[in-house]
C-alpha cells in the first residue's frame, strides 16, 4: 500500500494533520505488531527508523525481477539492475542538491562516509602540527576516525565546546580556527540531544581559514531539508536506515573536484579501469570509490525512501515533528523528578531525559512492557554524557508517523515507572 499525499499541499510548509498522519501509518507494516500484547510505540528513530511499503517492494521487486550484479554485464538482468542502482544515485543527487550525479558516492552508511574522507582525503592531505576540528556533541563515529588520523599523522584535536543548553559555543569558533585547520566536522543535528547546529555559519568561518567541512547528517536527513550548494559543505554524509530505508547503505557527498583528488579507499572490482602487475589504473567518479559488488538492493530501497520523504514534503515533516517535541517536552518538564538533557533553541525530535528515580535501563525496560520503544543508554556520545554527569539517558525520538496520543502514553509511562521506584 502506497500513500500518497496531494501535491500542491505537499509544496505548503505547514505542518501535517492528524489525518495525513494516519493515513501515512497505514504505510508501515510494523506499526501493527504488538510487542507484549501491547499496541507499538517506537520511538527509537534516531537508532533506526522503521520502513514503508513502498521501500519494502522495491527490494522485493528488485530480488525477485532484477537481481544481476551492476555495470559489469551485457545481459538483461543485469542491464536494468544497473539502471536501477543509477537511477537511486540520481534521486540522492536531487534530495541532496548535489550539483553532479558522481558526487554521490554509495557507502555502507555515515560511519563509512566518515572513515572513507577520514582515510582518503585525511591521510593526504593532513600532516603533523595541523589541525582537526571537532564539537563536543559529535557521535562516537565522528570522533574516533579523526583521533586514528591524529595518531597516524601527528596531527592535533581540537573539540568545540558546548553549554549547559546542549548548544555549541560559537564564539570560542573563531579561537580554535586557525590557518593549520585542515578539516573541521561537524553533525547537523546531535543523535543526544536534538541540537540543531548553525552549519552555514561554521562552514563560512572554517572555509575563511582555509579548512574543508565535513557534516555528519545522520540525524537530519530524514528530518530537514538539505542542500548541500546552498550550505556549501565539502563533504556530507548520512545513513539509508535513519531516512526510511534499508541497513547497509548510505551516502557520502562530496565535491567532485575533492572527490577526484582523493586516492580510492579500498580496492577491487569496478574501482578500477586496468589491471596490471606494474599499475593499476582506477575509474572515475563515483565509482572509484564503490569496490567490489554494491549493495544494489540497499541503493535501490534508499532510492524508494527518499521518493516516500519527497512525497510527503521535507518542510511540512519538519514542521509536524518539531510540533511533536514542543508536545512532548512541554508535558515531560512538568512531571518531578524528570530532568531533560538537550534544551537549545532549535532543536529536532529527539528529547533524551533522566529521573530521579530509576535508571534509564530500567526506565527502558519498563516502557517497553507497555509497548513503548525507546533507546537507553550514551548513545554513543559518551563526551556528552560526562559533560552533564549522567552515565546515561532515556532517549525518545521523533518521526513522521508518531502521534500526541503516543506522547500521552509514554508520560503515563514514565509516571508508572515512578510508581514503581518512589
Amino acid at each position: 500500500m502506497t500513500i500518497t499525499l496531494d501535491r500542491e499541499t505537499i509544496k505548503q510548509d505547514r505542518a501535517l494533520t492528524t489525518e495525513e498522519v494516519e493515513r501515512l501509518r497505514n504505510e508501515f507494516p510494523i506499526l501493527r505488531t504488538r510487542p507484549n500484547g501491547k499496541p507499538l510505540i517506537y520511538f527509537d528513530n534516531a537508532a533506526t527508523s522503521q520502513k514503508p511499503y513502498r521501500v519494502l517492494c522495491a527490494i522485493d521487486k528488485y530480488y525477485k525481477n532484477q537481481n544481476a550484479n551492476v555495470h559489469r554485464g551485457v545481459h538483461f538482468l543485469s542491464e536494468i539492475a544497473t539502471s536501477a542502482y543509477e537511477c537511486a544515485r540520481k534521486k540522492v543527487q536531487r534530495f541532496l542538491n548535489a550539483n553532479l550525479s558522481c558526487e554521490i558516492v554509495f557507502t555502507r552508511g555515515t560511519t563509512e562516509g566518515i572513515n572513507l574522507v577520514s582515510n582518503s582525503y585525511g591521510r593526504k592531505n593532513v600532516k603533523a602540527g595541523d589541525e582537526i576540528l571537532i564539537s563536543y556533541m559529535e557521535h562516537h563515529s565522528n570522533i574516533v576516525p579523526w583521533q586514528m588520523l591524529c595518531e597516524n599523522t601527528g596531527a592535533v584535536l581540537k573539540v568545540l565546546p558546548i553549554n549547559r543548553e546542549g548548544e555549541l559555543i560559537l564564539d570560542d569558533l573563531e579561537n580554535l580556527l586557525s590557518p593549520r585547520t585542515k578539516i573541521v566536522a561537524i553533525t547537523h543535528v546531535s543523535n543526544a540531544l536534538g541540537t540543531i547546529n548553525p552549519i552555514k555559519r561554521i562552514i563560512r568561518a572554517a572555509h575563511e581559514r582555509g579548512a574543508v567541512v565535513l557534516i555528519d547528517a545522520a540525524q537530519s536527513a530524514s528530518h530537514l531539508p538539505i542542500d548541500v550548494q546552498d550550505l556549501g559543505c565539502d563533504f556530507l554524509v548520512c545513513s539509508g536506515h535513519k531516512m526510511y530505508g534499508p541497513t547497509g547503505i548510505g551516502v557520502l557527498y562530496g565535491r567532485a573536484e575533492l572527490l577526484d583528488s582523493m586516492p580510492p579507499y579500498q580496492g577491487g572490482g569496478d574501482m578500477i579501469l586496468s589491471v596490471r602487475f606494474d599499475k593499476t589504473t582506477y575509474n572515475t567518479l563515483p565509482h572509484k570509490f564503490e569496490a567490489g559488488t554494491p549493495h544494489i538492493a540497499g541503493a535501490i530501497g534508499l532510492g524508494a525512501a527518499i521518493e516516500f520523504l519527497n512525497s510527503v514534503g521535507m518542510k511540512r515533516i519538519e514542521a509536524y515533528e518539531r510540533q511533536l517535541l514542543d508536545y512532548a517536552t512541554n508535558i515531560l518538564k512538568n512531571i518531578d523528578g524528570v530532568h531533560i538533557i538537550g534544551t537549545a533553541r532549535e532543536k529536532a525530535g529527539v528529547l533524551s531525559f533522566y529521573m530521579d528515580c530509576a535508571h534509564p535501563h530500567d526506565i527502558g525496560q519498563i516502557l517497553d512492557s507497555l509497548g513503548i520503544a525507546v533507546r537507553a543508554g550514551h548513545h554513543c556520545a559518551q563526551p556528552v554524557m560526562e559533560f552533564f554527569g549522567v552515565p546515561a539517558t532515556t532517549r525518545a525520538s521523533f518521526a513522521l508517523f508518531n502521534t500526541r496520543d503516543e506522547i500521552d502514553a509514554l508520560a503515563a509511562g514514565i509516571l508508572k515507572v515512578k510508581e514503581i521506584f518512589e
